[in-house]
């Protein structure tokens, strides 16, 4: 009799063993998935793989092509594509005179690109162009779906799924929206808005974030003590969603990532905003890219 006594909570034991077991495989494979779709997505047409040129413009006229004669040189275009105008913070495109371009799918003569309610898009088979506003300088940005980068671009690496990285934090919003201006690799300055910040405890070290909104999302740019060894330098990046209506919500650092700077030079981003630079080495989430093309 005092074996079957025994047996009834050895058996929910094992049980309740069991079912740990399975949640942190379940969570193990759920971030593992979400990994290999973020790999996916980086090799995708529309990629920051693809993009192949960051051109600043100065005011007056600049000629873009193929052919060393211009003054933007971009390959698997015609010699002589076209020609951008910046004049008092508007940016026109003008087709050779004897050919057009096509801008948002419509073959034209000249069209307006900046400022345009929506992204304004110049095609050229492989190629697209458009305008990038970085801080406060006006470039064109070109993608490539032929890109060197994107050909030889080889995989991501990751620390470990450790469930010990996915934290409760709590919110706490500011008395009023705060502006939130950081520098950007190539040294302009970005501006975001904070509505407040969270306090959550990692690796035994409480910390405090400021997340920047980004929709109905939270957007932490942080760097911490594996930045510039295990992961890379400038930064990685980390979403939230909103806190509920308690104030709580949960940071997952094995789904930091890295920012796309750190596989293509011709990409801008933002750097982390002073309190978001912990000392705390963070040992989740992607590891610094080794591969064709990396910033370290």
């Amino acid at each position: 009799m005092k074996i079957r006594r025994l047996a009834v909570p050895v058996l929910l034991a094992s049980i309740g063993v069991t079912a740990l077991v399975g949640a942190a495989n379940d969570y193990e494979a759920e971030i593992e998935a979400w990994r290999a779709e973020r790999e996916a997505n980086l090799k995708a047409d529309d990629s920051w793989l693809t993009v192949s040129a960051l051109f600043f413009l100065r005011e007056g006229e600049t000629s873009f092509g193929s052919s060393q004669r211009n003054d933007f040189v971009v390959p698997h275009i015609p010699a002589e594509a076209g020609v951008f105008a910046l004049r008092d913070g508007r940016v026109t495109v003008r087709a050779p005179s004897n050919g057009r371009l096509t801008v948002d799918g419509e073959a034209v003569d000249t069209a307006q690109l900046y400022p345009a309610e929506t992204r304004a898009t110049v095609t050229l088979g492989p190629v697209s162009l458009w305008v990038h506003l970085s801080g406060e300088r006006l470039a064109i940005r070109v993608r490539d779906t032929d890109a060197e980068i994107r050909k030889d671009f080889t995989s991501l690496t990751w620390f470990p799924v450790d469930e010990a990285y996915q934290v409760r934090g709590k919110f706490t919003p500011h008395a009023e929206p705060v502006t939130v201006k950081t520098l950007n690799i190539l040294g302009d300055i970005e501006t975001y808005t904070s509505t407040g910040y969270v306090t959550l405890t990692v690796a035994g070290q409480e910390m405090r974030m400021l997340p920047v909104n980004s929709g109905r999302r939270l957007w932490f740019i942080m760097r911490d003590g594996t930045s510039g060894e295990d992961t890379y330098s400038a930064a990685r990046f980390l979403y939230a969603e909103a806190p509920d209506a308690e104030g709580w919500t949960i940071v997952d650092f094995n789904r930091a990532y890295n920012p796309p700077c750190a596989f293509n030079p011709h990409t801008t981003c933002p750097l982390p905003p002073p309190d978001n630079r912990f000392d705390v080495r963070i040992e989740a989430g992607e590891k610094a890219y080794r591969g064709p093309g990396a910033h370290q």
